[in-house]
């Protein structure tokens, strides 16, 4: 794989700006240059300039005159400029996915599964643009018609994280964009490159459609995040990210009477029931905690185990991670690649050091690769620790392939343990027993916003909205009827009578 034909393709400049509207590339001299790192091996891959605030003003004087173009576009239209946006990730896909995989340290494999994802979001919205759908409703007044109908917001915020350094904006802005509004991206600035390329794929084919460049825009930079959050003429920010940033912009937006899509931590577990298929358990426990170097916000966490099964079940894990490769993303013997850089490292061993501390009894040992192959220094072992679920650590979300084993005795136990964390995200259980999978579904199962049942806690199907409760947020992304969540909702009465009459049958004769 050469990275730099890869960028090439893409049209990468390894000194671009990074701030975008459409084709309009802007750069301020004043404002700091950005580098971004790759985790495979520490090389730089190219530089970007962040947004200051004379770019941000730009971007939404752009983006509003866009909105009012934009909004009176049928929305089966606007639904085929996303359609053939997906057209062309189809034929970037194996550039592009490389380059998430190289910038961000994932395997190529779901490197090229996150595109595919922007792909599918894509064929989702498609369909989505002939189906936004309003009631009608009968009116308590004589010869009067009530319906409701959604129009578009105006611009939208889509602020990323990292780990999924393009799917998510996709997500954000597939919908978005169908529903009639316009985006202001502000991606990770651990993963910048990776979204220039989004940028110059969409702004083609808003080119060769003669649209607004306005309608897609990219701001780089933590000041564009702040700018975002606080600015009243982005009535909608979607933040992806952590717990504690995400009080500051939930804050910050609402302090605005804006509204907040708030995507948070996860501290997903999986019960392993003693009726489970153990083979198929392992399998779901170990791609879930190791995935994406156990980087994802589902990432699994915590394993619940019923004591029956206890040991067998630990023995099987064991050797599972024995057998697990460690090392370069873009090479598909690979299991597992790098954290996404050395602060996520610090992080890795301060949780360890921490579980140590508690009582945690790690039967799989942590640990920083070191070597030719790990010269990034961004390489760390995937590990195991037998745990109480109230240990402070436990609590807590490390972004990090650190996996706590927990034992349980009935399954009331299980759900409880389950529950008794702050986030609430993603959660399975793996059971063959129909009573006890419709018991983890039940108002008196699992409360998060995802809950499976013999798959695991990673991973999410476009058709379903995705989110979770507690300090996750409690906001939804994707499919069903997220769209809403795009969009404002209006109640329309019409009176066709040629009387007025008040409601409650007040009296008002003039």
């Amino acid at each position: 794989m050469n990275i730099q034909e890869v960028l090439h393709r893409l049209r990468i400049n390894p000194t671009n700006s990074g701030t975008s509207t459409g084709n309009d590339w802007l750069k301020e001299e004043s404002t700091p240059a950005i580098t971004s790192y790759s985790p495979v091996n520490g090389l730089a891959i190219a530089e970007v300039q962040s947004a200051g605030a004379q770019s941000f003003e730009h971007v939404m004087k752009t983006a509003e005159q866009a909105f009012v173009f934009w909004r009176n576009v049928p929305a089966p239209k606007r639904g085929d400029i996303v359609r053939q946006f997906g057209d062309e990730l189809r034929k970037h896909k194996q550039d592009l996915g490389t380059l998430v995989s190289y910038e961000m340290g994932k395997s190529l494999q779901e490197g090229l599964g996150e595109v595919q994802e922007m792909i599918d979001i894509c064929d989702f919205a498609v369909g989505l643009s002939r189906q936004l759908y309003g009631l009608t409703m009968h009116s308590e007044r004589t010869n009067h018609r009530m319906y409701e109908q959604w129009h578009p917001l105006g611009i939208v915020g889509i602020i990323s994280a990292f780990n999924f350094p393009v799917a998510v904006w996709a997500w954000n802005a597939a919908l978005a964009w169908v529903c009639g509004n316009v985006c202001i991206w502000k991606p990770s600035s651990k993963t910048p490159i990776v979204a220039l390329a989004c940028q110059n794929i969409i702004a083609d084919v808003l080119k060769q459609n003669d649209l607004p460049e306005g309608i897609s825009n990219l701001l780089i930079g933590n000041a564009a995040g702040t700018m975002i959050n606080n600015n009243k003429r982005i009535p909608l920010v979607s933040f992806t990210g952590s717990t504690k940033i995400g009080r500051i912009v939930a804050s910050a937006v609402a302090s605005r009477f804006g509204r907040s899509i708030l995507e948070l931590g996860g501290n997903n577990a999986i019960i392993i029931s003693k009726d489970a298929d153990l083979e198929m358990s392992v399998i779901g426990a170990v791609f879930g905690a190791v995935g994406t170097a156990g980087q994802r916000c589902t990432s699994t966490r915590r394993l619940i185990v019923q004591e029956d099964i206890y040991e067998d079940f630990k023995n099987k894990l064991v050797r599972a991670y024995g057998q697990l490769r460690i090392g370069d993303p873009l090479d598909e013997k690979t299991h597992v690649g790098p954290l996404i850089d050395t602060d996520a490292v610090m992080a890795y061993q301060s949780a360890i050091e921490k579980g140590n501390t508690e009582g945690a009894n790690f039967i799989v040992e942590g640990g920083v690769l070191e070597g030719d192959r790990y010269v990034s220094g961004c390489y760390v072992k995937p590990c195991i620790a037998e745990v109480e679920n109230h240990y402070e650590i436990v609590q807590e979300e490390t972004f990090a392939p650190i996996l706590y084993l927990i034992k349980y005795k009935t399954l009331e136990e299980a759900i409880a343990l389950q529950n008794g964390v702050p986030q609430g995200l993603s959660s399975a259980i793996m059971t063959l027993n129909l009573r006890e999978a419709e018991a983890f579904l039940s108002v008196n199962g699992s409360d998060c916003g995802i809950a499976n049942v013999n798959i695991g806690t990673s991973g999410a199907e476009i058709g379903g909205a995705f989110g979770g409760e507690k300090e996750t947020g409690g906001g939804r992304e994707s499919g069903s009827d997220a769209w809403k969540g795009y969009m404002r909702r209006q109640t329309n009465t019409i009176n066709y009578s040629n009387t007025l009459p008040l409601a409650q049958g007040i009296k008002f004769d003039l």
